[in-house]
């Protein structure tokens, strides 16, 4: 943000060079917990010419700014592959996401070795537990008893062998875990590998005393431990594979909106061509029905469309020639044929593609501690564990078993996972929410501030108003000087009286425009000038004036009433005269006006209210708003204003409602409270079941943790926090109509 702390400038957000930087995003696979993440993160910060790194472990992304004169994106793409990990090329250009493209077919691989390791698991804990309960005749208890009792190598050989499978489908737990664990940077995987491989030789070991002639060595033996412990995360893997799956839900969707093919008028002949083969020019025929394939301008026929899917406007908009259509909107009535202007990357929906998902890679402040946590909590876990399994050796006698127990209980019981997903998680939800209401979040930062905000400085015309002044009267005879000089004019005031003058024009000579003032030229050799207050002078002498009035929008009066309930101070700020200005505050329920403000000095107004002590929020529309948009704590730009304005904002508004400033903010409140709950859930689990696992309950009296029990709370612990970032999904704010 800007001169409160904001993050990325508009061009690094744009994704092209600012001060010959660079940004671009990598999918990433074969990270498996924030550690992971953590460690990419740092070894890229590392690297000379990057300037910012950032890697989102729920998203499995690394967004990477960087100088491309001093390191090139294959140097990047190396890094991470000599850390173990990989970056995933998309087949071709034209794939928008990737990383989404391997989701299904990794949720379908977790599934099928979940299942592997449960067919195999489920005997292997029968066979191991049965045994030892005398109390209840289960099916083959006795034969497993004298198994066990007259033939120990047999009864610890088919354990054996139902442990390998297991080990074989969990593989990667001991690839990735031992070699981050000889990198010097061990992960969660580092933490399932040792636990479950200290359970096997140990129980190896029990197999060797037994084949040694010592019976007693059957009690060493630990191999069910290890095999469910393993299908246990793998089905937690596999859990949460699904629910992040849901997180990134508004992505999928709105991928899925633009259609596959487009009808295209060539020589006279009307052809079905794929929608990538469209270019800028073409002339697209959309039959009643169909969805419209690329942006463009109208050039024939007239239909309704609805534009739900980009908006959230459930209402159709009416189409004439010469105005604008959208990609992946709906043509519900007529046949139009339309102008192709803006294709492949550069239509609004590719634009929305990438502005979510820039948001949902994004980092908010609130994730600083868990990612600090994240870099140290692998060495620690392991620390506590090797400290608690020798502290219980000799505490205990010597019992190794014991020992190992607790050793193999506090490694399995550490998640890492949790804090990892704790943040990226509700900010994937809450970003992919605004977006499918027409809210556009283009970062977790704007996101996180903008609950903050506690003034909100709203630009008059077009924000407040509907952006198209109407003339109302005349004072004097100056409608025909007033349309030959303003005819010349870009202003929306000199737009609309030039179009209320249906007379013919005088010639004007020098014409100047002056920039928050006015204009003026020369008309029959006399000087002419229009002030801001639309007041006509002739020779500097004052000869009438021209009232315009600029209806506020149906719902903006509605939306201050919602925004002051909300504890939000609301302040108008316009070029406009104060007269005008009051008028229009009158009608909407705004109480503080600053008028007469030159486009110039918006931004130092937006100063001087942060000044005051305020967080403002500033909501505008046209490229004078841009400066102020950017100065602001958090900018929000009206979806039909200017390029620049929406560029220079965090926050936009496809439907330009100012009702939607409100859902908004309360979006970023529910978010952010969402995550508060995700953190306290994460640090809270590690907090209280690490020393759970280490005997502390057992000290006082209470039971020892089963590693299978940590194994499983472990599992769960991740997958809670995914599905309680997932009730964001059920968000209904503010401003949004039930």
């Amino acid at each position: 943000m800007a001169a409160q702390g904001k993050g990325m400038s508009t061009g690094e957000w744009k994704g092209v060079k600012n001060n010959s930087m660079d940004k671009q995003v990598f999918s990433i696979s074969g990270m498996t917990c924030a550690v992971c993440a953590q460690r990419i993160e740092s070894s890229l910060k590392e690297l000379a010419g990057v300037e910012s790194a950032a890697v989102n472990f729920a998203t499995e992304k690394a967004s990477v700014v960087f100088d491309p004169n001093h390191i090139s994106s294959s140097a990047i793409r190396n890094t991470v592959a000599k850390i173990g990990y990989k970056v995933i090329e998309p087949p071709n250009a034209k794939v928008l996401n990737p990383g989404a493209l391997n989701t299904e077919a990794e949720i379908r691989i977790l599934w099928q070795k979940f299942a592997v390791a449960a067919v195999f698991a489920i005997p292997l804990l029968y066979i191991a537990m049965v045994p030892m309960v005398s109390m209840v005749r289960l099916p083959f208890s006795s034969e497993l008893h004298h198994m066990m009792s007259d033939a120990p190598l047999i009864y610890a050989l088919l354990q054996l062998f139902l442990i390998l499978p297991i080990i074989g489908v969990g593989y990667k737990f001991y690839t990735v875990g031992f070699r981050a664990l000889w990198q010097k940077h061990p992960n969660m995987d580092s933490l399932i590998a040792v636990g479950t491989t200290a359970a096997v030789l140990y129980s190896v070991y029990g197999i060797w005393q037994i084949a040694a002639g010592q019976p007693s060595g059957v009690e060493a033996l630990y191999f069910e431990s290890a095999g469910v412990i393993i299908a246990l995360i793998l089905l937690g893997k596999s859990l949460e594979a699904v629910s992040k799956g849901k997180t990134s839900a508004a992505i999928k969707k709105l991928m899925g909106l633009a259609p596959q093919f487009a009808y295209v008028r060539q020589d006279g002949i009307e052809k079905q061509i794929p929608i990538e083969d469209v270019r800028a020019g073409d002339v697209v025929v959309v039959k009643p029905g169909g969805s419209i394939p690329v942006d463009g301008l109208v050039l024939a026929g007239s239909t309704s469309i609805d534009e739900s899917m980009l908006t959230g406007e459930s209402m159709p908009v009416s189409k004439k020639a010469g105005d604008p259509v959208y990609g992946a909107t709906l043509n519900t009535t007529g046949a139009i044929q339309f102008r192709a202007e803006k294709v492949g990357g550069d239509t609004v929906l590719a634009q929305m593609i990438k502005l979510v998902e820039e948001a949902q890679n994004s980092k908010a402040p609130i994730a600083k501690m868990a990612d600090i946590v994240s870099g140290h909590f692998v060495p620690v876990v392991c620390a506590i564990a090797l400290l608690a399994g020798m502290a219980w050796f000799f505490g205990s006698g010597g019992d190794v078993k014991f020992a190992l127990t607790v050793f193999i209980s506090v490694l399995v019981m550490a998640c890492p996972c949790a804090l990892g997903l704790a943040t990226p998680t509700a900010i994937m939800v809450g970003t992919g929410k605004g977006a499918e209401n027409g809210i556009l979040i283009k970062s977790g930062e704007a996101l996180e501030t903008a609950r903050k905000i506690d003034l909100i400085l709203l630009d008059k015309t077009g924000t407040i108003t509907e952006g198209k002044p109407e003339v109302v009267a005349v004072e004097g005879e100056v409608l025909q000087l007033a349309a030959s000089l303003e005819r010349y004019s870009e202003h929306p005031l000199g737009k609309a009286i030039a179009e209320y003058y249906e007379g013919d024009c005088l010639p004007v000579q020098d014409f100047r425009a002056v920039v928050g003032e006015g204009v003026e030229g020369v008309i029959e050799g006399k000087k002419v000038r229009i002030g801001r207050g639309v007041e006509i002078c002739v020779d500097e002498n004052y000869v009438g004036r021209i009232l315009i009035s600029d209806r506020p929008k149906a719902s903006s009066r509605e939306a201050v009433t919602r925004l002051r309930k909300m504890g939000i101070e609301v302040v108008m700020i316009t070029g406009d005269n104060r007269e005008t200005a009051e008028a229009v505050a009158a009608q909407t329920g705004i109480d503080r006006v600053l008028a007469e403000v030159l486009p110039q000095d918006k931004a130092g107004a937006v100063k001087a209210l942060q000044a005051e002590g305020c967080r403002v929020a500033m909501v505008g529309d046209g490229i004078n708003d841009a400066p102020a948009l950017a100065q602001a704590d958090v900018g929000i730009a009206i979806g039909s204003g200017t390029d620049v304005a929406m560029e220079s904002a965090d926050i936009v508004l496809m439907r330009s409602d100012l009702l939607d400033v409100a859902t908004a903010i309360d979006l970023s409140k529910k978010t952010v409270r969402n995550i508060k709950q995700n953190l306290f859930w994460a640090f809270g689990y590690n907090i209280i079941g690490i020393p759970i696992a280490a005997g502390l309950l057992y000290l006082f009296g209470g039971p020892l943790m089963n590693p299978m029990f940590a194994a499983l709370a472990m599992s769960l612990s991740s997958v809670s926090v995914l599905s309680n970032a997932l009730r964001l999904k059920r968000f209904k704010g503010e401003g949004l109509i039930p």
